[in-house]
Formats: C-alpha cells, sequence, structure tokens
C-alpha cells in the first residue's frame, strides 16, 4: 500500500514506479469539497483520487507487488481497510509542510499491525529536515524505517518499495519463529 494525508504525493509515486499504465480513480476538485477538504496547502492540486491509485512492479523473478495507493482525503478513507486487506506492508507519504497530516495514516498502520516505513516525500521548494527530526516530531518508533523519496522519480520510489518489502519480511520471519 502507498498511504498518506492528501496531496502527499501517492498517485504520483504509484505512477512513477509502475511498469503497466496505473488505474487512477481520480476527479476533478470542485467547489462542492470547499468546508470538507483542506485545499489551503495544496492550491494548485486540481484532482484528486477518490477510490485508489493501482500499478504493478516486478521486483525479482519471484515477487510481484501491486501496488494500491490510497485516497487521501479523510471522507475516503473508510476505504482503507478493504485496500489494505491481504497487504504486507505499507509505504506511509509524509510532506514536513503539513507533518499533523501524518499523524492519522500512522496511528492507522500502528493499530493494524501491517508493517510500514515512513517516507518523507522531498517536495521542490519545501525545506528540508534531518530525519531524525522528522522522526521524534512524528513519534516513530526507531524500528520502522525512514527515507526520504522523490515520488517523482522512479529509482527513488523503488528504493520505497523495496524497504517496505524487505522490512515486512522481516515481519513475517519473526512472526513464524515466535509462533514456532
Amino acid at each position: 500500500m502507498v498511504a498518506g494525508g492528501f496531496g502527499v504525493g501517492k498517485t504520483t509515486l504509484v505512477g512513477s514506479v509502475s511498469e503497466i499504465v496505473p488505474l487512477r480513480t481520480e476527479a476533478l476538485v470542485t467547489n462542492e469539497s470547499e468546508g470538507v477538504d483542506d485545499l489551503e496547502a495544496v492550491p494548485s492540486k486540481s484532482t484528486t483520487t477518490v477510490a485508489m491509485d493501482f500499478g504493478r512492479i516486478t521486483l525479482g523473478e519471484d515477487l510481484i507487488l501491486y501496488l494500491f495507493g490510497t485516497p487521501g482525503q479523510k471522507r475516503f478513507w473508510f476505504m482503507w481497510d478493504d485496500l489494505c486487506r491481504g497487504a504486507i506492508g505499507a509505504v506511509v507519504l509524509v510532506d514536513t509542510a503539513r507533518l499533523d497530516e501524518a499523524f492519522a495514516p500512522l496511528d492507522y498502520f500502528e493499530a493494524k499491525g501491517l508493517p510500514f516505513i515512513v517516507a518523507v516525500n522531498t517536495f521542490e521548494g519545501n525545506r528540508r529536515y534531518a530525519l531524525d527530526d522528522v522522526r521524534a516530531a512524528l513519534a516513530i518508533p526507531a524500528d520502522v524505517p525512514m527515507i526520504e523519496v522523490d515520488a517523482r522519480d522512479r529509482e527513488s520510489a523503488k528504493e520505497a518499495l523495496i524497504r517496505i518489502t524487505e522490512y515486512s519480511l522481516t515481519h513475517l520471519d519473526r512472526s513464524a519463529a515466535v509462533a514456532r
């Protein structure tokens, strides 16, 4: 899964890394969203995901990831449970200009017990912060991987997917060992 708040780059990340033409459920941002969606921080955003984004990437001969990008607007979060059914993990995208919007997605995956990494999207014009400072501001446990990502760049997005796959496999190995 690729998750996060409104306008953090989920659709961009799925599109930049997918080896197929991604399925996008984009709708125009209209006046109907006034008072419902906070568009102040992303005034140039003209579309929004209303269901999901879907893509696919082959990481190895026997490893294909199906990518599901979640809608970022709170009014569509009811779909997250269905989208994460069967997921091995999540990449939670974060915009340092709007850290407050990261708490709910992070809380969601912590409560689900689904492995996740935090990927700080490097937006042009945004101030860069040390990952340790972002970790502290978001109260991310030390064992949760944090990386910087440029959602527009295929290799950067691919690194995020490799990272969550490795982290998820580590969690599966630990769970299997505990179950024995």
